[in-house]
C-alpha cells in the first residue's frame, strides 16, 4: 500500500491507445512521431517506437539528451531554439550523435542554429531544420507564405533542411478540431509548396495535435506528432476526444474531509496541475464518479462537488482523479507507477522531468 497522491498508469489502457493511434496513422498513410513531452518515460518511448513511430518529438535540448541517452536515435525539437552558450554546445553535442531536426521559423534562428553546431566546419554534425508555420494558433510560426525564406536561409548556412510543420493548437475548444485541422493542412500546403516552388524538396509535412489526430489530412501531412493520446485527460474527456474507459493516467488520492455533497482530496496542484481551460467545467474528473467536478484546487487539497443524488464517499476513500492536463501533471512526479488489473506491477522513472532547457 502507497501513501497517496502519486499517479497511476493503467497499463493495458496504454497499451490499447498507443495501439490504435499507430493504426490511425497507417490508415492515414503518414508516419507518427509522438510527443514525448506528455509522459517524459524512457519506457513509454519504447513502447511507442514498437508500436511504429519513426522517432520520438520533445520541446528541449534536455529533453532530447534523456531520450538520446536511452536509445531513441531520431529526434525532433519541435521548438524555435534560440542555442547560444552551454546550449549550444550541447545541441553541437547531440546532433553528433542521433539524427536531429530543430525547429526555426525566422532567418536569424536558423544562422544561430547553424553557428552552434558550426555549420561548414570539417567535422561538424549534421543539423536538419523544419520550417514552423503559423496555422491559427499564433503563437511561434512564420507565415506559411514566406516558409521559403527561412528553408533558404538554412541551406545558405549550411544546414539541412527537412520540410515544415505546424501545431494546430486552436484545435483545444469545444467543435474545434476539424477546423484546426483544415487550417493545418492548408497551412502546410502552402508551406511545402512555397519551398517546392525555389527549387527546395519538402519531404516532411508535419503537423498533429490529440484534438486534431483523427481530422488530419493524410493527403497533405506526412508525420503526425499527437502527445497526450496515450494517457488522455480530462481536456480530452470533455473534448469529446477520448471517453473515459480510455483514460490510462491518474492521481490516486484520499479523502480527508468531507460534508454535504462535497469531498476533499490529498492531490491538489502540486500533483494535478493548476492548468484549467477556457472550456474546462472544472481542475479535474473522477474517473469513478464522472458528474463530480474539482471546483477548487489548492496545493495540497482538491474540492471535489458531487451531485444530490450520489453519496460522498467516506474518509480514507482512494479516488483515481483525472488531471485537467497530463502533460503538466506527469512533470510534477519522479515516477509512474504502473497497474495490471489494478496491480501494481512496476514503477518507471520519469526521467525528463524538470529538463525544461
Amino acid at each position: 500500500m502507497r501513501d497517496t497522491p502519486f499517479l497511476v498508469v493503467d497499463e493495458p489502457r496504454l497499451e490499447a491507445n498507443l495501439a490504435a493511434m499507430a493504426a490511425h496513422a497507417a490508415r492515414l498513410g503518414v508516419a507518427l512521431r509522438p510527443h514525448a513531452k506528455t509522459h517524459k518515460t524512457p519506457e513509454i518511448a519504447r513502447r511507442q517506437l514498437a508500436h511504429g513511430a519513426i522517432g520520438l518529438t520533445v520541446a528541449t535540448v534536455g529533453e532530447a539528451e534523456v531520450f538520446a541517452d536511452a536509445g531513441v536515435d531520431d529526434l525532433f525539437i519541435a521548438y524555435p531554439l534560440w542555442a547560444v552558450g552551454p546550449r549550444a554546445s550541447r545541441l553541437r553535442s547531440l546532433a553528433g550523435r542521433v539524427r536531429l531536426r530543430v525547429g526555426a521559423d525566422s532567418v536569424d534562428g536558423v544562422r544561430m542554429l547553424a553557428d552552434a553546431v558550426q555549420a561548414g566546419r570539417a567535422g561538424a554534425p549534421a543539423l536538419a531544420i523544419a520550417v514552423e508555420v503559423d496555422s491559427g494558433h499564433h503563437r511561434s510560426g512564420i507565415a506559411p507564405e514566406r516558409a521559403a525564406e527561412v528553408a533558404a536561409a538554412a541551406i545558405d548556412a549550411g544546414l539541412l533542411v527537412d520540410g515544415a510543420f505546424t501545431f494546430p493548437g486552436h484545435s483545444y475548444g469545444s467543435g474545434a478540431a476539424a477546423p484546426a485541422a483544415g487550417d493545418e493542412a492548408a497551412a502546410l500546403a502552402t508551406a511545402r509548396d512555397a519551398l517546392v516552388a525555389v527549387g527546395i524538396p519538402c519531404p516532411v509535412v508535419s503537423g498533429g495535435s490529440t484534438p486534431s489526430a483523427r481530422a488530419a489530412d493524410g493527403g497533405v501531412l506526412t508525420e503526425l506528432r499527437p502527445g497526450v493520446y496515450l494517457f488522455g485527460d480530462a481536456q480530452q474527456w470533455e473534448l469529446g476526444t477520448i471517453e473515459p474507459a480510455s483514460i490510462a493516467l491518474t492521481a490516486r488520492a484520499t479523502v480527508v474531509s468531507r460534508r454535504e455533497h462535497v469531498a476533499v482530496v490529498d492531490a491538489g496542484s502540486k500533483i494535478l496541475g493548476a492548468d484549467r481551460a477556457a472550456y474546462a467545467s472544472g481542475y479535474g474528473r473522477l474517473l469513478d464518479f464522472p458528474d463530480a467536478r474539482i471546483t477548487a484546487l489548492s496545493e495540497h487539497h482538491a474540492t471535489i462537488t458531487f451531485p444530490a443524488d450520489v453519496v460522498v464517499p467516506p474518509l480514507g476513500t482512494e479516488l483515481r482523479v483525472v488531471p485537467n492536463h497530463v502533460c503538466n501533471a506527469v512533470n510534477l512526479v519522479d515516477e509512474l507507477v504502473v497497474e495490471r488489473d489494478g496491480v501494481e506491477v512496476d514503477t518507471w522513472t520519469v526521467a525528463a522531468r524538470g529538463r525544461n532547457r
